[in-house]
């Protein structure tokens, strides 16, 4: 049976956007005040649809069963309403006392909690009775406009009491609260204090320090060993060009977001050509690989059911906030400890969703991750592999796809995630994998979907870098690197400097105190001219402070030997002591090896 048709005489001079507008204030008045609709209310609510003909039935004792599907009328709402109030003026009669708190507050006029209605300023007054019986509002608006703001008048706000013992409480102090942060950085020296650095073009790897942004003449030209542009593609000829053509073709932005008018035909040729090089089907990229790890790890970890996460403890920041934020079950595994990650991987069902995430090349040891024997520890427990490529893409492989194409193993490889701003020379970040893995990234990543997609003049330079890396151009670029990296890291040893062994292009000097690695870098820049970056907490852990190199293909053996001679001086001026390898091995011998390893 229908519901009864309960067409208000009162409300039926609003109009439908008006009712929209107030429904909640309505429903709360009209709940409280009128039975009729507090009635059909309980009754839409609890009740099948075919008992809602009760609601009739109250009106009048006579009325038919034929008649419970009309509308109520006017007489009879209004009957119902006289003997609710005479009910009402008697219970009044007898509590004096709460009508005159009543009364005093309407006269105060304080905000009531039924809120407001909104009517038109050619309607009349309502004269429905219920209504006039509580304490809503009327707010008279033109009805041409295109919005109605509900309660945007002051008068109708609560405002809390203010007590004299909160008036005489101070605000919080938040610049005093910031500066006693910044000051516990400067006390334990992880301030971070920015060299302004300025790359001038053709003349990689060196640059210009500038000491005032007004005046060139303040400048001095260094050399910059501390540059993840790897192979220096951030200046070669072919990738300025296809920027400049990018840019004369298609403007500087891409417009928005990649579903709102931010996909373009280089965005779609870039993810096919990285799917490619990964031999993968399907590619995504993000504005950074920081937005693509903490994107891809996060969305995942929280869309499978009950999933768990087995993270490597040297994982780099984004993979550490993705999984922090997804707050599923996590197993911090020992830096590139395979028998640790197979301990934990037993203890979790194999049925259990299971993410296993860690980088093939490390940031700042340098380490290389056994990768095949990683994935197939993983893949024998049930579990899918993220892979964070970011410091391996353009160096290795024989297309520069990374350790995963070194080592064979692109196949074995369930997601991979890598950088366009270190050696390819450009910005962005990426992941690649299944069709259908990408697909649900792209359709339920937030850090993907609500973003200003990449302009087209990082998108032909990343285009442009890629097909370098797959060149025989790309191939003598990384050989003439690693022949650099060797050469480099000999003679800092036999200088006597505790160089981290590692089997990658990356060289990292131990120091382990905060203000000595600072001081070095600065002794080096203000004395030689050469930019070194100090590495220390959070990046690294307190008591790990470092130095870390990274030698390019267009470093000269000139050059090598002038860092050498530089750090010798600068290392024994602020105290240290240059130590052969065999004494450092000696000393340090077990951790040497495990670096090594």
């Amino acid at each position: 049976m229908a519901v009864p048709a309960l067409k208000c005489p009162f409300l039926s001079q609003l109009t439908l956007q008006q009712v929209r507008a107030s429904a909640p204030h309505i429903f709360n008045a009209g709940m409280e005040s009128c039975p009729i609709f507090s009635q059909f209310a309980r009754k839409i609510s609890t009740s099948s649809v075919q008992e809602t003909g009760n609601l009739s039935k109250t009106t009048s004792s006579s009325s038919s069963s034929s008649s419970m599907c009309r509308p109520l009328s006017l007489n009879e709402i209004k009957a119902v309403h006289e003997k609710v109030f005479e009910q009402k003026n008697q219970q009044q009669a007898t509590l004096k006392s709460k009508t005159a708190i009543k009364t005093a507050f309407h006269d105060k006029k304080t905000p009531n909690p039924y809120g407001e209605i909104i009517i038109s300023v050619e309607c009349e007054d309502l004269s429905c009775p219920f209504l006039k019986s509580t304490p809503i509002a009327l707010r008279r608006v033109h009805m041409d406009q295109d919005t109605i703001e509900v309660n945007r008048n002051s008068d109708n706000f609560v405002r809390p009491t203010t007590s004299s013992q909160h008036e005489n409480v101070k605000a919080f102090e938040y610049n005093h609260f910031f500066n006693d942060r910044i000051e516990a950085k400067k006390r334990d020296n992880s301030y971070r204090v920015f060299k302004c650095v300025e790359r001038k073009s053709g003349c990689f790897p060196q640059a210009e320090e500038m000491s005032s942004l007004e005046d060139d003449a303040e400048s001095r030209r260094i050399t910059v060993w501390c540059s993840n542009d790897y192979l220096g593609l951030g200046q070669h000829p072919k990738m300025k060009k296809a920027v400049i053509d990018a840019v004369t073709a298609h403007g500087s932005g891409s417009g928005g977001t990649r579903n709102i008018s931010g996909t373009s035909p280089l965005h779609e040729k870039l993810e096919q050509q990285i799917a490619r090089l990964h031999k993968k089907e399907s590619a995504l990229i993000f504005t950074s690989c920081y937005v693509a790890n903490d994107t891809t790890l996060y969305t995942l970890a929280k869309a499978l059911p009950g999933c768990h996460i087995l993270s490597d403890s040297g994982n780099h920041a984004s993979m550490i906030q993705g999984i922090r934020n997804s707050q599923v079950p996590k197993h911090i595994f020992r830096h590139n400890d395979i028998n640790h990650l197979e301990e934990l991987l037993k203890k979790i069902p194999k049925h259990v969703p299971k993410i296993v995430a860690f980088e093939t090349v490390h940031s700042m040891d340098g380490s290389i991750c056994d990768l095949e024997a990683m994935l197939d520890v993983a893949h024998a427990y049930g579990s899918i592999t993220f892979i964070d490529e970011v410091h391996a893409v353009g160096l290795y492989g024989h297309n520069g796809a990374g350790i995963g194409e070194r080592d064979h193993v692109l196949h074995k490889m369930d997601i991979i995630s890598g950088t366009l701003g270190k050696a390819f020379g450009s910005i962005g970040g990426y992941i690649a994998g299944d069709a259908k893995m990408t697909d649900f990234i792209r359709s339920y990543g937030s850090g993907f979907i609500f973003t200003t997609s990449m302009p087209p003049t990082v998108l032909a330079s990343a285009l442009t870098a890629i097909e370098i890396s797959k060149s025989d151009e790309g191939r003598s670029l990384r050989r003439k690197q690693q022949e650099n990296v060797r050469e480099l890291r000999s003679k800092l040893i036999d200088a006597g400097l505790p160089v981290m062994m590692s089997p990658s292009h990356i060289i990292p000097i131990h120091v382990g105190n905060a203000a000595l690695a600072t001081l070095l870098c600065n002794h080096l820049l203000n004395r030689y001219s050469i930019y070194i970056q100090s590495i220390n907490y959070p990046t690294v852990e307190r008591g790990t402070e470092r130095l870390r190199i990274a030698a390019t293909p267009y470093h000269t053996s000139e050059m090598i030997d002038q860092l050498v001679d530089a750090l010798k001086h600068v290392w024994q001026d602020v105290g240290l002591t240059l130590k052969s390898f065999d004494q450092q091995q000696q000393q340090n011998g077990p951790a040497v090896l495990r670096q090594r390893a």
